[in-house]
């Protein structure tokens, strides 16, 4: 078996629609590791789209997904329930930073847990309105792409969408959007466009995903929740990407003075399998009706019983202080390289969540150098994966669960890849 003959077959029977970053094919992983059909090894810098913080395989998570399929893998959790969604549920209340009782449902995508986080809104407020923000990510389901502020590649094409979503733009330093301007540009939305009385929610990714890795100052986090509280709107935290230890807390709402009133989960949720989540307060929680929340696969038990697991491992290898050390650790690397490559224009990042975006020598973004930037990592065995509103910006998700040579050897990697 060949990556030539895969690539071959897999354009003859799949949609082009389906874009796939790598012309060679998994064969097994490991930890931080992965090796192709041909027996290529890749260190993973891209883990799943941030899905793998505590890495491929981890021993713990493959005990507990097999002691599950032993037991049994589906009777629809609404038909006959068991008891480990209910155990997660229990700790995800327990430990998610939200005001008061708390309570959790669960579902199986990013994207389904956005559109569910939208219905409990609406069914609590009796509103419709939502706002969203420029550059933010909230999935490609017609909700998703409608809150997504981003049109190329997730809404060319897929129009229209619904209606009553307004998107106002996201501080961001590195191209000049203060706190500031951001939240005029949100009061202007209020008298321009929508009645802060018709809004439901108000939705954003605490360091945003797609977007660029552009983490929200704590002051535009605490200003928000103001202004919700003013006018009865909901805080919805989108924690699909940060969520579980990436950014050096369980949830990166921990890390912010107030409290989202819902937070959505997946990806780390369950270190690869299916799984997400919407926590929220008690009351809101409860406003739909029965019937109203679920799905056939929702909280599926393989998956519930491998959230059980990461959860085990982020406390006992200590996975939220292990990603503050290894994103220090990358920050100081990427500054100090900032006179041997004048293209980087900023490093950001919170936790493990970190970012670097390129201009060229007038000041502009840059998305050919990160193309490659990251193509010749990719040339060498390291995986990495681009993101922002112009597509110059390189983040970095690796396993949480790395270890440090292997780090070490990933950093000698893109080194060489920053000074090609």
């Amino acid at each position: 078996m060949s990556n030539a003959n895969l690539q071959e077959r897999k354009n003859a029977a799949t949609p082009r629609g389906v874009g796939v970053m790598c012309d060679f094919y998994a064969a097994r992983a490991e930890g931080a590791e992965l090796w192709d059909v041909e027996g290529r090894r890749f260190i993973d810098f891209a883990a799943g789209i941030a899905v793998l913080n505590t890495g491929h395989r981890h021993p713990k998570l493959v005990a507990a997904i097999e002691a599950q399929l032993k037991a049994f893998t589906h009777t629809a959790y609404q038909i006959v329930p068991y008891e480990s969604y209910v155990a997660l549920a229990e700790k995800i209340n327990a430990r998610a930073p939200i005001a008061g009782a708390a309570k959790t449902a669960f579902f199986t995508t990013g994207a389904e847990a956005v559109e569910n986080a939208v219905k409990i809104a609406r069914a609590a407020t009796g509103r419709t309105g939502l706002i969203a923000f420029a550059g933010g990510f909230h999935g490609r389901t017609m909700m998703g792409m409608a809150l997504t502020g981003k049109v190329a590649p997730y809404k060319v094409g897929f129009g229209p969408f619904p209606g009553e979503v307004y998107h106002a733009p996201f501080p961001n330093a590195a191209h000049g959007v203060t706190v500031d301007a951001a939240l005029a540009a949100l009061h202007t939305l209020f008298k321009a466009d929508i009645d802060p009385a018709r809004v439901a929610a108000i939705i954003l990714e605490p360091v945003q995903g797609e977007g660029g890795f552009n983490v929200a100052p704590p002051e535009f986090m605490t200003a928000l929740r103001e202004i919700c509280d003013q006018h009865g709107i909901l805080l919805i935290a989108d924690e699909v990407q940060t969520g579980f230890a990436r950014t050096g807390s369980l949830f990166a709402m921990d890390q912010y003075p107030v409290k989202a009133d819902l937070i959505t989960m997946a990806k780390s949720l369950a270190g690869g399998m299916p799984l997400s989540g919407v926590v929220g307060r008690k009351d809101v929680m409860d406003a739909p009706a029965p019937g109203g929340l679920g799905g056939t696969y929702a909280g599926n038990p393989l998956a519930v019983a491998s959230a059980l697991a990461v959860l085990e491992v982020i406390d006992e290898e200590k996975l939220c202080e292990r990603a503050r050390a290894l994103g220090d650790k990358l920050i100081s690397f990427l500054n100090a390289r900032r006179d041997a490559v004048p293209q980087i224009a900023d490093v950001r990042g919170l936790g493990s969540m970190v970012a670097v975006e390129f201009n060229d020598a007038a000041g502009q973004p840059d998305a050919n150098f990160a193309k490659k930037v990251q193509q010749h990592a990719l040339n060498n065995g390291l995986l990495l994966l681009t993101c922002g509103t112009y597509g110059n910006v390189i983040r970095f998700l690796y396993p949480l669960t790395i270890a440090d040579a292997l780090f070490d050897e990933a950093l000698a990697k893109l080194d060489a890849a920053l000074k090609q």
